[in-house]
């Protein structure tokens, strides 16, 4: 395993510049995942910084737990691109960089000198990476790329809630995240090929063709199978049980995707007839006739509590459990060794995602506040 000088195991993104020109979500979640690998990320940011900063409550010490969560081994520089020096400063940087990634709306750049092509004159082998919400093309260009916005014209909204009540979002902006992961993603891909090439490219990534991507099953019932999707709860369109389902003291999460589990899951209720009833002996009849499997199972949940019943169905094999608050989140992924949070200087923040048997993710630098690094390297951009 290969060490640094300074102690800490190198990387596997170890040795490769990343100029941060984004904000808010999508852009930083992105660099942030980059920077846990071993990238060196320098974070530019306007003299007001990122907005996300004045995201608040809530706050810990009084900075923003929204910023907090997506900044950390980071270096902030604050560049106004208005500014002649400041502006140089922010273009030899870009000419330095293996990769920059921005999310500025299409085109925004290009009056700074800070766009892909003028860019990649002077640094053939840049990894550019544009995060927008719908596009660089003259239909999406113009359009404003908030997750929300994108949340209800993608169809999601119409997907998520009770069948009988309104659209709801989805309780983070699943989109932003998404499209970060898709830029990584992008990103990464471009790297491989340059070393083969020598060049680099530029990698557009767009909120709305991430949504209709991460429909997954919702968005091909429509494009391959011609069905409109709507709300349906909890429930699932394919499988049943699929869902919540009532115990004694409140709902169990339970999900048995095959005739197997189905099967084991009976057998623990005490109901095993129910596996060979011909209404539910295979899956696509069990969700035909959910309505008169589900009160078969209740009656026999509401029996015992959630979490006798989770111990005894998890030891049959069948994948099930209680629906949590975050901090109940949190503690069932320390109960079960993944000790998902690791303190970043003072600030406590969630685990990288990544385990690699043969490098690590690590967790240099807490979220820097404004311009924290901003002599260091204007003076080092000016060499």
């Amino acid at each position: 395993m290969s060490v640094d000088p300074g102690g800490q195991v190198k990387g596997p993104l170890s040795g490769l510049l990343v100029a941060d020109f984004s904000r808010i979500l999508a852009g930083p979640y992105a660099t942030m995942l980059l920077a846990d690998l071993g990238a060196d990320v320098v974070k530019v940011e306007s003299p007001g910084g990122d907005d996300t900063r004045s995201w608040q409550p809530p706050v810990r010490d009084g900075i923003s737990t929204y910023y907090l969560a997506v900044n950390r081994n980071k270096r902030s520089v604050a560049l106004d691109l208005k500014d002649p020096s400041d502006l140089a400063a922010a273009q030899e940087l870009a000419r330095r960089a293996d990769v920059l990634v921005e999310n500025f709306r299409p085109g925004g750049l290009a009056r700074f000198g800070l766009d892909y092509e003028t860019v990649a004159a002077g640094n053939p082998e840049l990894i550019y990476a544009s995060i927008s919400g719908f596009g660089s093309g003259p239909g999406g260009a113009e359009l404003p790329g908030y997750d929300l916005i994108v949340q209800a014209i993608s169809g999601l909204m119409s997907l998520t809630g009770a069948p009988d009540g309104e659209p709801f979002r989805a309780g983070i902006s699943v989109f932003d995240v998404m499209a970060g992961l898709h830029a990584t993603i992008g990103v990464l891909s471009a790297l491989n090929l340059r070393h083969e090439t020598g060049r680099g490219q530029h990698v557009e990534v767009n909120l709305l063709s991430s949504a209709l991507s991460g429909l997954v099953n919702q968005s091909s019932a429509y494009v391959a199978g011609g069905v409109v999707p709507l709300r349906m709860g909890n429930s699932h369109p394919s499988l049943f049980p699929y869902e919540p389902l009532p115990c004694a003291d409140g709902d169990l999460i339970i999900t048995a995707g095959n005739n197997g589990q189905f099967r084991k899951l009976v057998e623990v209720l005490g109901v095993p007839e129910l596996a060979d009833d011909p209404r539910f002996d295979r899956n696509e009849k069990r969700t035909e006739h959910r309505d008169e499997l589900r009160p078969l199972l209740v009656a026999r949940l509401m029996t015992r509590t959630k979490l006798e019943w989770f111990r005894d169905i998890i030891a049959a094999g069948v994948p099930c459990g209680p629906i949590n608050t975050v901090d109940g989140g949190v503690a069932f992924a320390e109960d079960i060794g993944l000790d998902p949070v690791v303190t970043v200087g003072e600030i406590p923040t969630v685990r990288n995602p990544i385990t690699f048997s043969d490098s690590a993710a690590s967790y240099r630098l807490p979220p820097p506040s404004l311009d924290e690094h901003g002599a260091e390297l204007r003076k080092w951009l000016m060499e």
